[in-house]
């Protein structure tokens, strides 16, 4: 079932994207702006194909998770109101928010009233930040592909059909995605794509959680090359007396790309972190706690080290750029 359901699931989304790169699919163009690592208008809609596969799933058992996906389908509709034009910043943070709170009571009532609200702003905050993290080329679809495919593998262990094939319907439909993103990209996934996904990946999270499936932190250690870049990034603007909220190019990945590595390089190097995270994640998650504490925070300190190091390298290469200049 889930070899079926990924293998149907790549096919849509790769025939849709085929669909979407042709005369027929070119109606919303990412213009390069301030925070734009790319030269030349390339189409957001990759994200629409990604759904489209993803829907599969839904023929193949995961019927159970209809409220997710409906959300998901809803913050969809709204983000692509936003690519085609752009909608209040307000606007778009309160669909993001009323989708945390539904899925969040739906998922986890009843529940602690202040345990609820930290949740319902912890899905907020991924379901926008992995549109943050999504400005290079490979970058959001191959986490898609880890991500998810993690979730996918567990949920499979675990015994939780509707979860697997759901979870694996989404990995394979960003794969067929990331054939035509890898650099240089041809389509991107456009907010239709990147909000949703960032949405799942927090409620297929919690839902994981819901059925004991895994501990809370392993969805935190599996998307957590995203969640510790956009939120690291985020708090040292905020130090830094920034607006937080405009265009930047200060992002960790940004910053590689912009270092010399590019986007195929900057890629591969994320792929290898997410893939590490997902790894520690996933042979941790039923072991004893003392274990479970050694998976999540040795893939924490990976990221840290990384972190550090691209800080020290961008010092440098900003020194030497003044002096240039």
């Amino acid at each position: 079932m889930l070899a079926g359901s990924g293998a149907v699931s790549f096919v849509v989304a790769f025939v849709a994207v085929r669909v979407l790169l042709s005369r027929f699919g070119r109606f919303a163009l990412d213009e390069p702006n301030a925070r734009s690592l790319h030269e030349r208008p390339v189409p957001r809609t990759g994200g629409i194909a990604v759904l489209l596969g993803a829907a599969v799933a839904f023929a193949f058992g995961a019927a159970p998770l209809w409220l997710p996906a409906a959300l998901a389908l809803g913050l969809a509709a709204v983000s692509f109101v936003d690519d085609l034009h752009r909608l209040p910043t307000l606007a778009r943070l309160t669909a993001h928010l009323a989708a945390a709170v539904v899925v969040v009571w739906y998922v986890l009532s009843p529940m602690h009233p202040m345990q609820m609200a930290v949740l319902i702003l912890a899905v907020a905050w991924i379901t926008d930040l992995y549109n943050f993290m999504d400005g290079s080329d490979g970058l959001a679809g191959g986490m898609a592909v880890i991500g998810f495919g993690a979730y996918g593998i567990a949920a499979h262990l675990g015994g939780d059909v509707a979860l697997a094939v759901f979870s694996t319907a989404l990995g394979a439909s960003a794969a067929a995605f990331l054939v035509h993103n890898h650099h240089p990209a041809r389509i991107f996934l456009g907010d239709v794509g990147s909000i949703p996904l960032g949405f799942l990946a927090a409620a297929l999270g919690l839902a994981g959680w819901r059925n004991d499936l895994w501990p809370l932190w392993f969805p935190v250690l599996v998307f957590g090359p995203f969640i510790a870049d956009a939120t690291i990034t985020l708090v040292k603007r905020a130090i830094r007396g920034e607006r937080v909220w405009q265009a930047h190019r200060s992002h960790y990945y940004q910053r590689m790309v912009l270092m010399g590595l590019g986007h195929r390089r900057t890629a591969w190097v994320a792929y290898t972190l997410m893939a590490a995270c997902a790894a520690a994640a996933l042979l941790g998650r039923n072991q004893a706690p003392w274990l479970q504490a050694l998976a999540f925070f040795g893939g924490s300190a990976l990221l840290a080290v990384l972190a550090v190091w691209v800080d020290v390298r961008w010092a440098r290469f900003a020194r030497r750029s003044q002096q240039a200049a």
